[in-house]
């Protein structure tokens, strides 16, 4: 078995010990929650000791915790994630329908921070003066601007101002939805953007001043060839590191986004699941995003030795 099968190995485990330690965590606080499900299951209506009997035997909430969880744990590993007390559907389907959104809102964002904080960073590093100047003033701006007034800028200006974007949706077909998701995807990367520009200018600034970079110029080789292949290659690294803790952390910066222009995807369905109380929906998204945040670093872990091979030994 070489290195690299055991490394992936490894991670799968790492994945799946993180996943039951998180799963266990979210349903200890929601099984501590004051109220429960029975405050949304009754709503304001009186019930009587044998109605309320009956519908805490309906959804096992008499049950030890310890029972409860691991009676959840089996049918999740068996792709059975519980049913919604809310919208009385399971919750797999429920996630179906609205995971896309989510996922294109992710995607697009990604693409959005990649290009924008790469090529802001290396322009400022490379170039210096006042480009280094305006990048590094308009990054510290956007890094100081909370993600929720980011986006009703964006709506001022672009939406009702000059009604270039819609307000709320997620459209529908390729076109469409980038329409409608570039706002919110604007509004989910530029901070990000900012910070992965400052990390791509640092990083490509201290391999600047590295002693092979001298010598090279020093033999002679083309400037484009020495950036290239020597300082931009070499700074990728920890670019890639913080690129892949940004992507990851995207998925949770969405519950934000998504409620600030009302799109329907799963971080809009988490929070409305918390307020109430459903906890099949929240321990699912829970698992959403602790599997996506661990695969997006299993995948930026693998990138490193495409990079450097001398950290795949």
């Amino acid at each position: 078995m070489n290195s690299t099968v055991k490394f992936v190995l490894l991670r799968l485990i790492g994945l799946a010990a993180v996943l039951l330690v998180a799963s266990f965590l979210v349903y200890g606080l929601l099984y501590l929650v004051p109220g429960g499900p029975m405050s949304f299951l009754l709503g304001n209506r009186t019930a009587t000791p044998e109605q309320i009997a009956t519908i805490r035997a309906q959804y096992h909430l008499d049950d030890p915790f310890l029972v409860r969880y691991v009676r959840w744990l089996g049918d999740a590993l068996g792709g059975d994630l519980g049913r919604s007390l809310v919208y009385r559907q399971d919750v797999t389907a429920l996630l179906a329908t609205r995971i896309a959104t989510t996922l294109w809102l992710v995607c697009y964002s990604s693409v959005l921070i990649v290009v924008g904080g790469l090529a802001a960073g290396s322009l400022a590093a490379l170039r210096g003066g006042r480009t280094d100047a305006l990048v590094s003033g308009v990054s510290s701006l956007f890094l100081a601007t909370p993600v929720f007034v980011v986006g009703v800028v964006l709506v001022i200006v672009f939406a009702r101002g000059l009604g270039w974007f819609p307000v709320f949706g997620a459209g529908e077909g390729f076109g469409d939805r980038l329409h409608h998701l570039t706002l919110p995807a604007l509004t989910l990367a530029v901070g990000s953007a900012a910070y992965l520009a400052r990390i791509t200018r640092a990083s490509v600034r201290e391999e600047m001043g590295r002693e092979h970079v001298d010598t090279a110029r020093s033999r002679g080789l083309a400037e484009s060839r020495i950036v290239r292949r020597h300082v931009l290659r070499n700074a990728a690294v920890p670019v890639t590191t913080v690129v892949g803790l940004t992507v990851a952390g995207l998925l949770a910066g969405a519950v934000v986004v998504e409620n600030v222009f009302a799109l329907d995807g799963i971080g809009s369905l988490f929070v409305r699941a918390i307020m109430q109380r459903d906890f099949a929906v929240v321990q699912a998204v829970v698992l959403v995003l602790v599997a996506s945040f661990v695969v997006v670093n299993l995948v930026v872990d693998l990138l490193y030795s495409v990079l450097d091979p001398r950290m795949a030994r």
